[in-house]
């Protein structure tokens, strides 16, 4: 979903970013390294990337963290989903930052720069933090470590983490992370990292050229084989834990795809795999929507088959009934297909098991909706050419007038109906399939089955194709 302003515009930029890398809580997924020299203790740069995906939860953020003797220093989010920067030092704060600016958007890429420089000599400025090109400001608690202090970063033999608490608590990160840069030695403004468009809104910019200093990195994740690659050329290269060549995904800070809302007011089950694996159970709802700007594309690998009535698909969120939805229901355990729009329902042939990857196409400009399962169109359907499409609603607002449409999994008592979303930043399903490495006409996605001409990945870039 796209629900961030900052998501809905495009402008000219010369940067663009291919990838990130997916954090998955349950994976325990990190990435460490410790220095064989100490650098500069007193001042330093982190700036990351991140679009968030648990919420609620403590969720160490992708800055380096470290642990000493009896202290560590962090940055988190925390179950208020607010920011919480601390040191910690034989018994005491040394330096405590804790915001009031709540983070739980996660549909939008939230660009961090956190300085620390000792040397200041006003306090308030040996730490400070910036989100999208601002400084935060509002602190709910204060505490600055002394002028010259040695931190515990960029000490020899003393391991820096990312992803994770030092402190051993766990916080373990969900989201997806890009560009993840830390300069030892210097005190860089977000200037270095970013840049604000003729539209006002705050991009990348190539980091490449900046100094990294001695313990300093540049993580981008181009390389699936070796997601921890230092490409700063300093070699300082991280080790990664739970993490595999399939958290390389095409979601990043210059093409952000959708995924589904945690926001969703009848959540209950749980989503997992930067808020692409969808576990239903109960009366639990997941959706996101989609702007009906262009002839869209996706794929939706069923992982565990319900016991009971369960169903995903396009449509309008209609609460606890099915009213102008359409959608594929897997009846009890039959996993029989049926379409269901406006209260009457239909089997359109052919049943779905576990292991099985649905494709769906729509034309919001005909209304037409195709549906496939592995690689065939049901209703001998050609989406390019327009035709057996399985149902064409007669109306754009889909009984709601939202303006969008909605890809989802929804419906009461699915109990174990699990489901895993590939909008095209992911054609692996979390490493559960082989990607086909198909792409969109636009050059854009990875998908298991060829795009069909004219549709296109549910993605920023194609926005206003």
């Amino acid at each position: 979903m796209f629900s961030n302003e900052l998501w809905h515009k495009s402008d000219t930029t010369t940067y663009s970013i291919d990838q990130s890398i997916r954090f998955n809580s349950a994976d325990t997924a990190y990435m460490h390294r410790t220095p064989s020299s100490t650098g500069n203790r007193k001042t330093f740069t982190s700036s990351f990337w991140v679009k968030l995906g648990k919420l609620g939860v403590n969720t160490a953020l992708p800055m380096p963290g470290v642990t000493h003797g009896i202290g560590s220093s962090s940055l988190y989010l925390t179950t208020a989903n607010v920011l919480n920067a601390y040191m910690y030092y034989n018994g005491s704060w040394s330096g405590l930052l804790i915001g009031t600016r709540v983070f739980r958007d996660p549909s939008a890429w939230y660009h961090f720069v956190i300085v620390v420089d000792t040397t200041d000599s006003t306090a308030s400025e040996r730490i400070r933090i910036y989100v999208n090109g601002q400084r935060e400001t509002n602190f709910s608690s204060e505490a600055y470590p002394t002028q010259n202090t040695d931190t515990d970063w960029n000490l020899s033999g003393e391991k820096m983490w990312i992803g994770i608490d030092p402190s051993g608590s766990g916080y373990n990160g969900e989201y997806y992370a890009s560009e993840m840069v830390y300069i030892d030695g210097q005190a860089l403004d977000p200037s270095s990292f970013g840049e604000t468009t003729s539209d006002g809104i705050w991009v990348p910019k190539d980091v490449s050229g900046l100094t990294f200093g001695t313990n300093g990195f540049y993580i981008d994740g181009r390389d699936s084989a070796d997601l921890g690659d230092d490409e700063s050329g300093s070699g300082n290269d991280l080790t990664t834990s739970g993490l595999a060549s399939h958290d390389q995904v095409a979601d990043s800070p210059t093409n952000n795809f959708n995924t589904m809302n945690p926001l969703n007011p009848l959540n209950g089950g749980a989503l997992s795999q930067g808020n692409l694996t969808n576990v239903l159970s109960g009366d639990d709802q997941f959706y996101t929507t989609q702007e009906l700007g262009f002839k869209s594309y996706c794929e939706v690998r069923v992982d565990a088959q319900s016991n009971y009535g369960g169903t995903l698909g396009l449509g309008t969120f209609g609460g606890d009934d099915d009213d102008n939805t359409l959608v594929f229901q897997t009846n009890y355990l039959s996993g029989y297909i049926w379409l269901n729009g406006g209260n009457a329902s239909a089997n359109i042939g052919g049943t779905i098991t576990t292991g099985d990857i649905v494709m769906m196409a729509y034309d919001p400009t005909t209304r037409k909706w195709w549906v496939g399962v592995n690689g065939t169109w049901r209703n001998s359907g050609d989406p390019a050419n327009g035709t057996g499409q399985v149902y064409q609603h007669s109306t754009t607002d889909f009984g709601e007038g939202i303006g969008a449409i909605v890809w989802g999994g929804w419906k009461g008592s699915a109990n174990g109906l699990t489901v895993t979303w590939n909008f095209g930043q992911d054609g692996t399903f979390a490493g559960q399939e082989t990607a086909g490495g198909n792409s969109d006409g636009n050059g854009v996605g990875n998908f298991k089955y060829s795009v069909p001409s004219g549709f296109l990945a549910n993605c920023t870039k194609n926005l206003g194709s």
